[in-house]
């Protein structure tokens, strides 16, 4: 693999857990491990020395969940680590809150290394990691009348439509060739998403989308 190395800090509460992910991922080309955490609390701390490229965070842990850590880190305006939640559970509720909090992803423990490592380079370079049928499993709809609701009328046509493309786990490029439009114009219409709906990254502009019921778990595009 070419380009730069992605330092990464994993977090998990479980010693075995974290002990084989740091053996394998730091055997994956271009990523370097700097460190582990234990539970939340040192998981910031450690983010704060450390200033690792993508932190590999569990949700569920002790003092601190990774949800309450994720919105820490995200909330300093020092260049915060991009955060990967991994988790066992397709259907994990905590999830989705940390989505929200600002992670950029998720993965899953069974996943292979490969996909983990693949996932970590991704989100380091400023994508985000969806896995669309996992996702659409995860988040409860609310009413659409709910205040919670997406602000449809915000949004342009061409916009909702990014944005449901977005929610198929699409990339930039990837949207760009599917609407037969350039790249500058997708990133113009993505950044007027997030805006709009408030959301901390494109991950958290999915998670919106699916709870509004503008996207709905099985859509295909």
């Amino acid at each position: 693999m070419t380009g730069p190395t992605v330092t990464l800090l994993i977090a998990d509460d479980d010693e075995v857990t974290r002990s084989g992910l740091r053996t394998l991922l730091a055997a994956q080309p271009g990523i370097t491990v700097v460190g582990e955490a234990a539970d939340g609390v040192e998981a910031v701390e450690r983010a704060r020395i450390l200033r690792p490229d993508v932190l590999l965070m569990d949700v569920r842990m002790p003092r601190l969940n990774g949800i309450e850590a994720t919105r820490q880190l995200v909330a300093e305006a020092a260049g915060p680590p991009k955060v990967v939640v991994i988790t066992t559970f397709e259907n994990d509720g905590y999830v989705t809150a940390a989505l929200s909090a600002g992670a950029s992803g998720f993965v899953l423990k069974r996943l292979p290394v490969r996909r983990i490592a693949e996932a970590v380079r991704v989100v380091a370079a400023g994508e985000a990691v969806l896995f669309p049928a996992a996702l659409g499993r995860m988040v409860a709809p609310r009413p659409l009348g709910s205040a919670e609701a997406l602000p449809r009328a915000a949004l342009t046509g061409r916009e909702e439509e990014v944005l449901r493309l977005m929610a198929t786990g699409l990339s930039n490029p990837e949207i760009a060739e599917s609407l037969t439009v350039s790249l500058q114009t997708v990133k113009t219409h993505v950044g007027n998403v997030l805006t709009k709906l408030a959301a901390q990254n494109r991950t958290h502009a999915v998670v919106i989308a699916y709870e509004s019921g503008l996207v709905v778990p099985g859509f295909a595009g």
